[in-house]
């Protein structure tokens, strides 16, 4: 039956995930949604030295937004920092050292940020990693799941309070299509159980990312929160973590661009703020986060379950924070029957 779907799932990937499928996709595409002048607007880009996250900063720039690159290497930060202000013409472009698979840093980078910054609008969490073997951070967290999930987590939730006091407040996650065959498991979060495989814990903390995007705009209806899935990108890290795939995909694997198009649609459009926050999006229009009759969904105490463990996860990783400023608890709500499948 696995097996059964994933073919569907990659079936369907090779219509709409790929070069040919963006190309479908943007005949129907509303040119008039990118003219914008973002000038006074700032921007916080993760992962903005290659890749989606580089072409989004790059497109960002070229508007006039001031971009705060977020990275974990300074030579090739400095290096795509070169790229994006002689692209763009923009010298608003900063750079941050940091490692969100280090939670503490992490907390610390935002505490910074919001001590210096006066106004953020716009949240970009594009950064990720997909470790192939089973890795622990020097905190005991799961590689993949510290970038992917906690990293992101804490950064969001630290910057919230910056966020809810700017003009027009959004936040973006980077997700990916591989979570739709993917049901949040509540048992084993940092894939400690069974078989580890890269691909499939990578799209497991997909789903975790879709679940948190789903609890903040309910928590916090003053930003736009929203998640999206590129499509099938050629990335340097699509080519290093799946080369097989890359391999195998090659030319029908779509550009950078093309793969950032919706993350610059969600961040800087008119459009966009109009949507309903917290959906899940592709190609600039809202997509139901599961697959036709999937088994996939949740119920109300299964994720009330996934955000109490974040809750004390983060209690632990960071004993010495004021929880009550740091909001770790916004998205736990009294779970009812009525909602019986909410993710």
């Amino acid at each position: 039956m696995s097996l059964y779907r994933n073919s569907i799932w990659f079936m369907n990937g090779l219509q709409q995930y790929t070069r040919k499928g963006y190309e479908t996709a943007s005949k129907v595409f509303e040119p008039q949604d990118l003219n914008v002048s973002i000038v006074g607007r700032s921007f916080m880009i993760t992962g903005a030295n290659s890749g989606i996250g580089k072409a989004t900063a790059i497109a960002v720039a070229k508007k006039g937004g001031t971009v705060h690159m977020v990275c974990r290497n300074r030579d090739r930060a400095e290096e795509a920092k070169v790229d994006i202000v002689s692209e763009s013409g923009n010298t608003e472009v900063y750079i941050h050292i940091v490692d969100m698979s280090e939670t503490r840093k992490v907390w610390e980078f935002a505490e910074a940020f919001k001590e210096h910054y006066q106004s953020l609008n716009v949240l970009i969490n594009n950064a990720g990693c997909m470790v192939n073997n089973r890795e622990v951070n020097a905190e005991g967290l799961e590689m993949n799941f510290a970038t992917n999930t906690m990293g992101m987590l804490i950064l969001t939730q630290s910057l919230i309070p910056l966020l809810r006091k700017s003009r027009d407040p959004r936040v973006i996650t980077v997700s990916s299509g591989g979570m739709l065959v993917q049901k949040l498991r509540v048992d084993d979060l940092q894939s400690e159980k069974g078989y580890f495989d890269g691909v499939m814990v990578y799209a497991q903390n997909k789903r975790q990312q879709v679940v948190l995007t789903q609890k903040w705009a309910e928590a916090f209806p003053v930003i736009h929160f929203s998640a999206m899935h590129p499509g099938w990108v050629d990335t340097p890290a699509v080519s290093a973590s799946m080369p097989q795939f890359h391999q195998m995909m090659g030319e029908r694997l779509r550009s950078v661009e093309q793969g950032a198009d919706t993350v610059l649609w969600l961040a800087v459009s008119k459009a966009a703020a109009r949507t309903l926050s917290g959906q899940f999006f592709q190609d600039r229009a809202p997509v139901p986060a599961h697959l036709p009759l999937a088994w996939t969904h949740s119920s109300a105490e299964e994720i009330q379950s996934f955000m109490t463990q974040l809750e004390t996860l983060a209690r632990a990783l960071l004993p010495d924070v004021e929880h009550e400023s740091f909001q770790t608890s916004i998205c736990i709500k009294p779970v009812t029957d009525q909602f019986k499948h909410q993710d």
